[in-house]
């Protein structure tokens, strides 16, 4: 494998406006690729929005779906690729033949699309379909996965995809900033958002607290260490229809150490270049060769009831 210049984006993204959100993604692209990076990241259900759909009905929610990859939006998704000689990752929702309806994210280049990942742990809207089998897919000879948002903390699911081969994973994310049983959580008052030219202060100790980059610190660098990849992590900024989103979109190495992030408020991006040889440095990689699974394969596998039908109606900020 070469090295590879990797860039992770940001930013605020319209309710149902396609056509907003891809000019977005387009400048940002077009940027990215100026300054050399060779893959863009940005964040779960970035062309759609996200948090709107929990007050569509089914009608509303097929309207706004499209079918991948002959839909319009991946269809522009995958010209922008092909403009600036880029890979591209991004989400929406998708409807198949049968009206079923999944939340995706995608990867395209200039020749089509690479990947298709369907959400494994879907919620926001009660007709969502959970996708069935995890994604691996190559990027110039790295091989990647893609789990989105919650997907990511099943942790049997970080796991199930390194050992699938992925050495980068893919983590789209509309996350932090809402409600939770966990102490510190909550929303961040919108009004400070809209004030943020005059007080800059008061929004970044919000974002960066327990309520936002707080939690997201006790949790994400541990699935890269742990499992020796590298993490490419995206989320809005801004506001993400009546709820306020903090950004911080993040390049995580296998050590888990944070290479690149976004500390602006603005629509932003950030680049850095990945190695192959963290991959074998990392302790990670030692702890998945000592694994035993004759130990546990029985435990990790026994049968339980799962809440998926009902974690539609859960906050996604755990």
């Amino acid at each position: 494998m070469e090295k590879l210049k990797i860039a992770t984006a940001q930013f605020e993204h319209k309710s149902a406006d396609k056509a907003y959100n891809l000019a977005v993604i387009e400048r940002l692209a077009k940027e990215a690729a100026a300054q050399g990076a060779e893959v863009i990241a940005f964040h779960e259900c970035s062309i759609t929005g996200y948090t709107f759909a929990r007050n569509l009905d089914k009608q509303q929610m097929l309207a706004i779906a499209e079918s991948v990859p002959d839909g319009e939006s991946t269809q522009r998704l995958i010209a922008i690729a092909a403009k600036y000689n880029i890979t591209i990752l991004a989400g929406l929702f998708e409807k198949d033949e049968n009206d079923n309806l999944y939340k995706p994210y995608i990867c395209v280049d200039k020749n089509g699309l690479i990947a298709k990942h369907r959400k494994l742990h879907p919620f926001i809207s009660p007709y969502l379909t959970a996708g069935q089998e995890y994604t691996i897919f190559e990027i110039k000879g790295w091989k990647c996965g893609i789990l989105i948002c919650y997907d990511n903390n099943v942790i049997e699911n970080v796991r199930a995809t390194k050992l699938l081969g992925a050495d980068i994973i893919f983590m789209p994310h509309v996350t932090m900033c809402t409600p939770s049983s966990r102490p510190g959580a909550g929303f961040v008052d919108p009004g400070l958002w809209y004030n943020r030219e005059n007080d800059p202060t008061s929004l970044r100790l919000e974002f960066d607290g327990m309520k936002g980059r707080g939690w997201l610190m006790k949790w994400l660098p541990a699935r890269a260490y742990d499992n020796a990849v590298y993490v490419v992590f995206s989320n809005p900024i801004g506001m993400d229809d009546d709820q306020l989103k903090n950004g911080c979109s993040m390049i995580i190495d296998p050590f888990g150490d944070i290479l690149a992030e976004c500390r602006t408020f603005k629509d932003d991006f950030v680049t850095t270049t990945i190695t192959p040889e963290k991959l074998i440095q990392a302790g990670g990689h030692r702890y998945i060769n000592a694994r035993r699974p004759e130990l546990y394969r029985e435990i990790i596998g026994r049968k339980h009831e799962s809440a998926q039908k009902v974690i539609w109606l859960q906050p996604n900020n755990y």
